[in-house]
């Protein structure tokens, strides 16, 4: 693949080189600093505090933060629109949102001074991922109170890099600008980035030919099959950008393309945690928590992120903890006769039957008294056709009155015996037609609940 050599230490930011000792007395003074930043400007911070009869002064050490409480998304949602801001309203200097599709939408604010941070980490973590100054840097994250575009967009100017701000949605045309303009890297969602394969082979353009040389993934868990499948497809390197719009927006923490052995978190500014989802007690897997140690408009404490990962040491950038790819998030987790599933297992298994493309959609009902989960996936483009049927018949009939043929019906069985030796569920498997299923511009929607709660 092609790639430049690792950046020079002394192209990294200082504290990327720093010991681990230098970084966590770094943490240790901002996190006393946001604490008592928190309690004394945001009245749920200090009511929660107070009730757990904990004060700033009580952090000594870093140990000292699994004393105090966490803060949820609901207490965002209880606080609406800006009670979790620590500054004036007056000193807010852009406010983004999230989409608020399963309630009240949590506002989040930033500071001059936040969205410098924000540019800086972005920055950061696009040159971990082997971007460099002049790199044409194509935007397809969609911007607006989405944090992804204009987090990746200021990043890359901060780097030095020149920005196509592309959004989402177009497909063609951004197969046309990328063509065109001839981009180094691409950072958008991976399932956007199938979109965007599916749309160069349609026009008859071979996506290894075409420029970019890193993708940057991200805003929705994705597994190593996925990269293994997007790096072959389009020959560039697949690194994993992680954020949340609660702790900044994406830059929280990055792959270095060097490794590609996990996101390194930029500790300086966001302090990681993982908990067991059910109790909150540690653990070194479990749900992902982050306090942030720099923020002025809106500080977190001990946010629970709902996904769930593990920490591990570092390594290309060896001071800054590692996390594991996001296995899946607490709220996607479905419970199925007792068994608990993710996208992410169904996805691995998905990518090993050969026929099968990256296309699927869960499908939950209830028939009767038990849940049942339907695998909707696509075939790929010239794969698992029936030779028996006439063009002429294959296209005038749709999809969903067709019988699967003996192709199909052979890669449907085995995904359906992959999932039951791998996770233990029993599972229906459709395989439909390519480009049967709704494509997404953004976050990807791989579970339907169908089921009457």
């Amino acid at each position: 693949m092609r790639l430049g050599d690792p950046p020079a230490p002394q192209d990294l930011d200082p504290i990327e080189r720093a010991s681990r000792d230098e970084l966590m007395s770094i943490q240790l003074e901002r996190l006393q600093r946001t604490l008592t930043h928190a309690y004394q400007h945001v009245p749920i911070y200090r009511q929660k505090f107070d009730q757990a009869g904990v004060h700033p002064s009580d952090c000594k050490e870093l140990s000292d933060l699994a004393k105090f409480p966490f803060t949820t998304k609901q207490d965002l949602r209880d606080t609406y629109p800006f009670g979790m801001f620590a500054v004036p309203r007056e000193q807010v200097a852009r406010i983004h949102a999230s989409s608020g599709t399963t309630g009240t939408p949590t506002v989040v604010g930033y500071t001059r001074h936040d969205l410098d941070v924000w540019a800086d980490v972005m920055a950061r973590s696009i040159r971990a991922s082997g971007g460099r100054p002049g790199d044409i840097v194509h935007v397809a994250y969609g911007y607006g109170l989405f944090t992804g575009g204009l987090g990746a967009h200021y990043g890359a100017e901060r780097l030095g890099c020149t920005v196509v701000p592309v959004s989402g949605g177009m497909t063609p045309r951004q197969v046309r600008l990328i063509t065109d303009l001839r981009p180094d890297i691409v950072m958008v969602t991976p399932s956007y980035m199938l979109a965007l394969l599916d749309e160069f082979e349609r026009q008859g353009l071979d996506p290894r030919a075409s420029s970019p040389r890193i993708g940057i993934f991200g805003a929705e868990p994705w597994t190593e099959r996925m990269r293994a499948e997007l790096e072959d497809r389009f020959d560039l390197h697949a690194v994993d950008i992680y954020g949340l719009s609660e702790v900044i927006g994406p830059g929280v923490a990055n792959e270095c393309v060097e490794t590609k052995d996990g996101l390194h978190v930029w500790e300086d500014h966001f302090y990681p945690e993982t908990v067991d989802p059910l109790t909150g007690e540690p653990a070194q897997a479990g749900e992902l928590v982050f306090t942030s140690l720099t923020k002025q408009a809106m500080p977190v404490i001990r946010y629970r992120t709902g996904d769930l990962t593990r920490l591990l040491p570092g390594t290309a950038r060896p001071a800054f903890r590692r996390m594991e790819k996001v296995t899946g998030r607490t709220d996607d987790m479905i419970v199925l006769r007792g068994v608990n599933v993710f996208p992410t297992q169904i996805e691995e298994l998905v990518l090993r039957v050969a026929g099968l493309s990256p296309h699927f959609q869960l499908q939950l009902t209830r028939p009767g008294r038990l849940d049942v989960m339907t695998v909707r996936v696509e075939a790929r483009p010239g794969a698992l056709m029936d030779p028996q049927r006439s063009e002429d018949i294959h296209q005038s009939t749709p999809s969903s009155a067709r019988p699967m043929n003996a192709a199909r019906a052979e890669a449907g069985e085995a995904l359906r015996r992959a999932v039951k030796d791998t996770v233990g569920v029993s599972v229906e498997v459709e395989v439909v037609d390519p480009e049967t299923l709704e494509r997404s511009v953004g976050k990807l929607k791989r579970v339907i609940d169908k089921r009457d709660n």
